[in-house]
């Protein structure tokens, strides 16, 4: 796992809420010249700590739609069974989220679609596609309250930021 410094962890903060931020004016929010900031940005994408950038999008302003959570759970709890699930998820543009869970369900899935019935048919057609899906659980969302806020950096690094000298950082600057 690669160390990171307090300027890495200032940088994955601007750049949570910010993706679009200049590099120049990353370099500037966070006190460090242009040169060393991208070095800094190039190695935490070559970490893989910086996944990619996207757009976050207003759906309400964009059509209407509705937001679904699925839990669900699989008749089989074999490797097979788990893997051919996800990989037909993988390939459903209605779910744009999918996660594995413990504590009696399997998954849980969010599912954006036009309206409950499309919602509905969706949910038919992956009942018809042999999965083993055993039972699941239907969650509308009625408003939301918070959305894709940026990850609680500090808390979870606490502990773990290097120092400039740790982290070889310092060479960066």
């Amino acid at each position: 796992m690669l160390k990171l410094d307090r300027r890495d962890l200032e940088i994955l903060k601007v750049l949570a809420s910010e993706g679009r931020i200049s590099k120049a004016d990353l370099a500037k929010r966070i006190n460090l010249s242009p040169s060393p900031c991208w070095k800094r940005l190039e190695r935490l994408e070559k970490a893989g700590i910086i996944q990619g950038y996207a757009a976050s999008l207003s759906l309400k302003n964009l059509a209407p739609h509705v937001t679904v959570f699925v839990t669900l759970e699989l008749e089989h709890h074999r490797t097979e069974y788990f893997q051919k699930f996800e990989r037909v998820i993988g390939d459903c543009d209605q779910v744009v989220a999918c996660w594995a869970i413990g504590g009696g369900l399997d998954y849980l899935l969010q599912i954006v679609a036009r309206d409950i019935d499309a919602y509905q048919r969706f949910m038919d057609g992956l009942l018809d596609r042999e999965l083993s899906i055993v039972r699941y659980f239907t969650y509308v969302v009625t408003k939301p309250v918070k959305q894709m806020a940026a990850p609680p950096l500090e808390q979870l690094l606490s502990g773990f930021l290097g120092t400039e000298e740790e982290t070889g950082a310092a060479e960066l600057e």
